[in-house]
């Protein structure tokens, strides 16, 4: 049997951090993460997911991610029921986390110029050529890229010049 599930989303609230009586750590969150396509009204819908992640991950998590932090997150759905107080009983589906990965930098989340750290503008020169024959050249500010869907990551670059000596194949 496979249950594996992949989401990239935006934390909709910090993470709420608990312990067990046994001791272990499990952080509860919520991810908003976006449709691959609009609604008729031609806006991007989002499903709110639940996710429970457990242990030294759970405390890393809440710790370093905040409210509308980017998240990568792997591991697999669970569904559960209890009775609630009112004798009703409810049945809960929520993805239960092996592991996730912080997506972006704080700085860049927060427009890159609050908080101190690393901002692009403090980097030193860098060499763009990767293994080319041409010079290598400084970037005085280097760009940061947009990896939002509807963005072209090919428009406003400088066209390669191959040759079919370059090609692998």
């Amino acid at each position: 049997m496979i249950n594996n599930v992949v989401l990239v989303g935006r934390l909709t609230k910090d993470v709420e951090l608990r312990y067990t009586p046994a001791n272990q750590a499990v952080a509860t969150f919520t991810l908003a993460v976006n449709r691959a396509f609009k609604n008729a009204n031609g806006e991007r819908e989002a499903d709110f997911i639940n996710v429970v992640i457990w242990r030294q991950a759970a405390e890393n998590l809440a710790n370093w991610a905040k409210k509308g932090a980017l998240l990568g997150v792997t591991g697999r759905i669970q569904t559960r029921n209890y009775e609630n107080a009112q004798g009703q009983r409810v049945y809960v589906t929520e993805v239960v986390a092996d592991n996730f990965q912080m997506l972006e930098s704080r700085s860049a989340r927060e427009g890159g110029q609050q908080g101190g750290g690393y901002t692009p503008s403090q980097s030193q020169p860098t060499n763009s050529n990767f293994g080319g024959n041409q010079p290598s050249q400084t970037q005085s500010s280097p760009a940061i890229p947009d990896f939002g869907r509807d963005s072209d990551p090919f428009s406003g670059g400088t066209p390669m010049n191959l040759s079919d000596d370059d090609l692998p194949f």
